[in-house]
């Protein structure tokens, strides 16, 4: 049975944005990066912490891209005036 990383990331990313399962994936990402135990374990010089710098590298670009989207659906449409402002028209003159 053939188990790409491809269906793993996918899977991480899906089940990271649903608002139900975010936090226990947060939380069960930062045990991994803390744990001594992992794929590959950190007592192995380089192969010991490629894993993890994989991990933490999907893990801040996935949750940097929420956060930007965030913060973009929190940002006011420049074409609509707020609630506390109003507009106001101005009949121009030219002075010469």
């Amino acid at each position: 049975m053939k188990f790409p990383m491809q269906s793993v990331y996918t899977w991480y990313r899906h089940t990271l944005r649903n608002p139900k399962y975010r936090m226990w994936i947060v939380a069960g990402t930062l045990v991994y990066l803390l744990s001594p135990l992992d794929i590959a374990p950190d007592v192995f010089p380089i192969v010991g912490q490629i894993d993890d710098f994989a991990v933490l590298a999907i893990f801040v670009s996935e949750v940097s891209g929420l956060l930007f989207d965030a913060m973009k659906s929190r940002k006011p449409n420049p074409n609509e005036a707020s609630p506390g402002q109003q507009t106001v028209d101005v009949d121009a003159v030219s002075v010469d």
